[in-house]
């Protein structure tokens, strides 16, 4: 198809040199029977010379006005990518091939129309004659041969790529798919043969023994495979194809400790992709038995990949997961430390240190990161974040509040807006718990507008509802407000333990204290009786409901998981109380 472009360019360019080129040389009036050549001459200049396609296609268009049958016209649209559709370059392939069916160049533009636009059944005896037309054009049989199997009609396709054989040879291409329908249609035993026959004829191609030991491992002769496997490794020991399918033959018999050798072999070389390295690591390592049972080889991989690309990000963060999952917590928050120098700096790492920092209780260390980082990354969100959360832990209320005022700068979505506001009311509340009554009910008062505003930007801030509403049940306050939040909350979450206290608490406070043991009851099964609040609520909704042995028992079991001695033993010294009469009306 090039040649023939090129040739029509270049009849083009002559044509042109006499039509317009030549002094005083006239264009043809309109109706002259030269008039289609000149135009379409016009627009191949401005196509190929000039590169204007909208002029080229418009001088096409008029081309096709004068005369509807003018075949190059419509070969040329087609070749020239000027179609919108892929619909539209079918209608005018189609066009120039009724017009002119001698045509091989229109007939192998409208075939390849047929498969983009998916018409695979009409494209079927377009290929079959073209084929007839050009017997050695072996991606004419490839075709043929996907048509045939689109159509569920394998047999057909592997006759077609047997013809292709004995007239022009070997391909290895065409080989390959004669394997796979071969062994779609269950001849395992002739795909066999036809590999044994191709690594004869090409006996220094690893990839021709690959395909041996593949085969033979589908019939589960191992012997073989692995015998094949070898000539391939001795042949080119570092071949990154042979070496992937020999990784993932091991893994298919459970050969592990023999699967991650050759890993092995995959990440010290240079021809596999770091991404493909570090998706493989994390597949691995994504099963904790599998983890735990090769963790020697495990962490020889990680090692592999740290020496091998030590500034890597993907890499850096690989290797403090494998320490973090190991358990060795200081070892991966050492990692981060010795790569905070790494330039241009990192903020991810920063945000890691904080993290690692928090978790093991070091407020005076996380500020430090935090104050260092900011100083690198003032925008950044997360770290206005980190230091508002750890001056809420070292107890410096206004100094947290200052914090995510200064984050809310630098949200920039609603969602975000709605969970800062929800934790600077949390920081108020806090407030009004370690305030007196009279600046208490102050900073309760700043915890709800926070909250309000929190849900004016996500009116389904799950955490926002749920603490809102627990903090009325608390108080005893707008209690059908709280109850139209947890109900609210139930809604968007699957059964989670606390949201369901909440609910059951606020029941409980309104007087329906059946309703609220049910749903505590629930809670208390799903968190599998480790919550120390569940079970203490659980215990004062028995009580109310005059099961005294029941709601000290419950008591008890809360003592045990950490409740408060003193608030225990003041709950077992309440008279008890009578249970509810049943109203039988």
């Amino acid at each position: 198809m090039k040649r023939f472009v090129a040739i029509v360019a270049l009849l083009s360019l002559f044509l042109t040199a006499f039509a317009v080129g030549k002094p005083g040389a006239q264009r043809p009036e309109e109706g002259d029977s030269l008039q289609s050549v000149f135009l379409y001459t016009e627009a191949l200049k401005s196509l190929r010379i000039h590169r204007d396609t909208t002029q080229g296609r418009a001088l096409l268009e008029r081309v096709i006005a004068s005369d509807s049958a003018y075949a190059p016209a419509y070969f040329a649209l087609v070749t020239s990518d000027l179609a919108h559709t892929p619909q539209e370059a079918h209608s005018w392939a189609e066009k120039a091939y009724r017009a002119d069916t001698t045509n091989i160049w229109y007939h192998r533009a409208y075939g390849q129309t047929l498969l983009q636009c998916e018409r695979y059944a009409e494209a079927l005896p377009i290929y079959r004659s073209l084929l007839e037309r050009d017997p050695k054009d072996l991606d004419i049989y490839r075709i043929l041969a996907a048509l045939y199997e689109q159509n569920e009609q394998p047999y057909s396709a592997i006759s077609i790529l047997d013809s292709a054989e004995v007239r022009v040879g070997r391909h290895p291409y065409l080989s390959k798919m004669k394997r796979h329908l071969l062994i779609k249609t269950k001849q395992g035993d002739k795909a066999l043969q036809e590999a044994k026959t191709l690594a004869k004829e090409v006996p220094y191609e690893a990839e021709h023994q690959v395909v041996l030991a593949e085969l033979y491992g589908m019939q589960g002769n191992d012997s073989m495979a692995r015998r094949a496997y070898d000539a391939a490794l001795k042949i080119d020991s570092t071949k990154l194809e042979t070496l992937m399918s020999l990784s993932d033959y091991y893994g298919t018999r459970q050969d592990f400790r023999s699967m991650l050798w050759v890993t092995r072999k995959l990440f010290t070389s240079d021809e596999m992709p770091l991404e493909q390295k570090v998706h493989r690591f994390e597949l691995f390592t994504s099963d904790i038995d599998f983890y735990r049972a090769n963790y020697y080889q495990l962490h020889d991989l990680a090692s592999v990949l740290t020496i091998r690309y030590p500034k890597e990000k993907s890499v850096v963060e690989l290797y403090a997961n494998h320490l973090i999952a190991s358990g060795k917590l200081e070892d991966a928050l050492n990692h981060y430390k010795i790569h905070l120098e790494d330039r241009p700096a990192e903020s991810d790492y920063y945000l890691a240190v904080i993290d690692i920092e928090s978790y093991l209780e070091q407020p005076d260390s996380v500020e430090k990161y935090v104050n260092e980082a900011l100083t690198l990354f003032p925008d950044k969100i997360d770290l206005h974040l980190a230091k508002g959360n750890v001056r809420y832990r070292m107890n410096n209320l206004i100094g947290a509040v200052k914090s995510y005022h200064k984050a809310l700068k630098y949200a920039d979505t609603d969602t975000l807006r709605s969970q800062i506001w929800g934790q600077i009311g949390d920081v108020y509340h806090a407030y009004g718990e370690a305030s007196g009554f009279l600046f208490g009910k102050l900073y309760q008062r700043d915890c709800y507008r926070a909250y309000k505003k929190a849900l004016k930007y996500n009116p389904d801030n799950v955490l926002v509802l749920n603490n809102w509403a627990y903090f009325l049940a608390v108080e005893g306050k707008q209690l059908d407000d709280a109850l139209q939040m947890a109900e609210r909350v139930a809604e968007l979450t699957d059964r989670n333990p606390t949201y369901m206290d909440t609910h059951a608490w606020i029941l409980f406070r309104m007087g329906r204290l059946e309703e609220a043991r049910q749903l505590i009851r629930q809670a208390v099964a799903l968190d599998g009786q480790k919550s120390a609040e569940l079970l203490l609520h659980y215990g004062d909704i028995l009580h109310a409901l005059g099961e005294q042995f029941m709601a000290e028992t419950y008591w008890k079991k809360a003592l045990e998981k950490g409740a408060d001695k003193a608030k225990i033993e003041e709950r077992l010294q309440q008279p008890k109380v009578e249970k509810p009469t049943p109203n039988h009306e």
